[in-house]
């Protein structure tokens, strides 16, 4: 039985608009060719859109919910080549940036306990602009977990761009929140990517100065950040003047571009473009970071530029085209019909794909009813435009001259390694190869036992009688050395026969005087430098008779020769 007011709904309104001559978009049917675009990977970790900060909060994580309705409504993940709902980050991996005490703070606190840990609270700032809302700590997780296997994809080769529109979270600091942001997944992202690529380009297109982000990096000349912002010494946070350049090995490796009020697409465009082109030029990034916060959109709840969502987009594309491994992030945007339809923009224009102006029918049509359902509505020239042409040059004069400081990319052969984001895997399942390799590859896979064998000696495998596991005697590394000294200096074709014949020597009934031949022949070498190869051996004679000084080799005079004759064949024969 249905009671009477449970038959009608609680809005007069229909469910769906009936967008009359407007049109709608139709989504997009035919799946990617694989290899005839860059493979596009897109991160969207389940329920990230579920979140609030708050009524009265200017951030609406809601903002990601209608993204995705607008992405998958044109038919985008069509031409997509992978969707990742991603694991969220670990409290080891979160503090592999942030500091321990400050990640147990956001892992126990909740609305229910905050009055409670109040004096925890003001120490790590989540007061005002960043509120203690519930599931906080998961949603950090969340948006920081995607970051993380955004940038992993890209260091494995699986992508060549990842997108994450739910990260970008720029003001977060090693020890406090800011600025709305709780977790830097930025940084944690870099971090995982400087596990491979020896130069990392962060690109801040926010309208907020990327403060968290340049602080991480400002002694390191292994990231280069750059900023584009407002910038009024009031405006929030209020830092990324044009003189902030970075510090000891990260001097000049920092560059900010701070703008003034009403900026248009034009005058962006220019200084974007030339600013980028001149820094990768100079610095020749192997990855690239680039937050697209949709605050310096026009029409901004909380931005005063005039910039469209082409124009946003162009910014995009303009980095997409230097085909380097992209990490594509969110960042701010408040006004949130805007800031979906800027990223669902912005994801066409990643993946190569053209999509009509209208927008594709979806559950949340009423958030767009006010621009006629329209993926470009006009955003331009509401504010005063206070930047003019002189103001862009001198700051691009003055970026350009930081650039000359750079003198090439920078080498990292000497840099550490950040650590593994991966996992932590226990001493007792490595190998003594893989630790050694943990030490240092120095020592790794030499540890070799076989027996190295001398020119002269001769041994048959394993079964050979004759084999000393023993030291090697005196006399043996005399002859060693007696016999490898001459064969340096004979042609190709003595040291040839001369081996020959040594075998045949070496039998039986004529071991002894060999081995007394060869002793007075080494020493007769050490005594002169400059002996020959042609007196270096003994003529060996039969066992049964002693040899005299006058049945020894007439040539063996000639040891005080300074120039003898060269050795010929002849001469290295052995009599028998």
């Amino acid at each position: 039985m249905v009671r009477t007011s449970q038959s009608t709904t609680f809005s007069s309104s229909p469910y769906f608009d009936d967008r009359g001559p407007h049109g709608t978009a139709q989504p997009i049917t035919e799946h990617v060719n694989p290899h005839s675009r860059p493979i596009v990977s897109y991160f969207f970790p389940k329920g990230v859109g579920e979140h609030h900060y708050g009524e009265r909060h200017p951030m609406k994580p809601h903002r990601l919910t209608l993204t995705n309705a607008l992405v998958m409504g044109y038919g985008l993940d069509k031409q997509i080549h992978h969707i990742y709902n991603p694991r969220p980050a670990t409290q080891e991996e979160l503090e592999m940036y942030h500091d321990h005490d400050y990640i147990d703070f956001l892992s126990r606190v909740t609305p229910n306990n905050q009055n409670d840990m109040r004096h925890l609270i003001d120490t790590f700032n989540c007061v005002e602009d960043c509120p203690i809302f519930s599931e906080m700590y998961d949603f950090c997780r969340m948006y920081a977990g995607a970051s993380i296997a955004g940038a992993r994809k890209l260091t494995s080769g699986a992508c060549d761009i990842a997108i994450n529109w739910s990260g970008g979270l720029h003001h977060a600091k090693r020890g406090e929140a800011s600025g709305f942001c709780y977790v830097n997944d930025i940084v944690l992202a870099i971090l995982e990517l400087l596990r491979f690529h020896p130069r990392v380009l962060y690109i801040d297109i926010d309208i907020h100065h990327g403060d968290g982000v340049e602080l991480a990096f400002y002694h390191s000349n292994r990231v280069m950040t750059v900023s584009f912002h407002k910038y009024t010494g009031e405006f929030f946070p209020g830092t990324g003047k044009l003189d902030d350049n970075g510090a000891n090995i990260g001097k000049h490796f920092c560059l900010n571009v701070p703008l003034q009020d009403g900026i248009d697409d034009d005058m962006y465009l220019t200084i974007f473009k030339t600013v980028i082109e001149d820094t990768v030029t100079a610095f020749r990034p192997t990855s690239i970071v680039l937050q697209c916060g949709a605050d310096s959109l026009g029409c901004d709840r909380l931005g005063a530029f005039n910039l469209s969502i082409a124009a946003h987009g162009e910014c995009v594309n303009f980095v997409r085209k230097f085909n380097v491994p992209l990490l594509v992030l969110g960042g701010g945007g408040y006004t949130i019909k805007n800031v979906s339809r800027c990223w669902t923009y912005e994801t066409a224009v990643l993946v190569g794909a053209a999509i009509p102006d209208e927008l594709p029918a979806t559950v949340y049509d009423p958030f767009f009813r006010d621009s006629q359902w329209k993926l470009h509505p006009p955003l331009t020239g509401r504010v005063e435009n206070q930047n003019s042409p002189a103001s862009l040059q001198r700051i691009t004069i003055s970026i350009r001259n930081k650039l000359r400081y750079l003198q090439g990319a920078p080498s990292v052969a000497m840099q550490e390694i950040p650590p593994d984001l991966e996992g932590f895997l226990a001493d007792e399942e490595r190998n003594v190869e893989e630790k050694d390799e943990e030490r240092g590859a120095a020592l790794a896979g030499e540890r070799r036992n076989d027996r190295t064998m001398a020119r002269n000696e001769f041994y048959d495998g394993e079964n050979d009688v004759d084999q000393d596991d023993g030291p090697i005697s005196s006399v043996t590394r005399r002859s060693s050395a007696s016999t490898r000294k001459p064969a340096a200096r004979a042609t190709r074709r003595s040291r040839g026969r001369g081996r020959n014949k040594g075998t045949a020597s070496t039998r039986e009934d004529g071991e002894e005087e060999i081995e007394e031949a060869t002793a007075s022949a080494s020493r007769a070498v050490r005594g002169k430098s400059r002996a020959k190869p042609r007196n270096s051996r003994a003529r060996a004679k039969p066992a049964d008779k002693e040899p005299s000084k006058d049945e020894t080799d007439p040539d063996q005079g000639a040891e005080l020769d300074p120039d003898p004759d060269p050795a010929t064949p002849m001469d290295l024969e052995i009599d028998i």
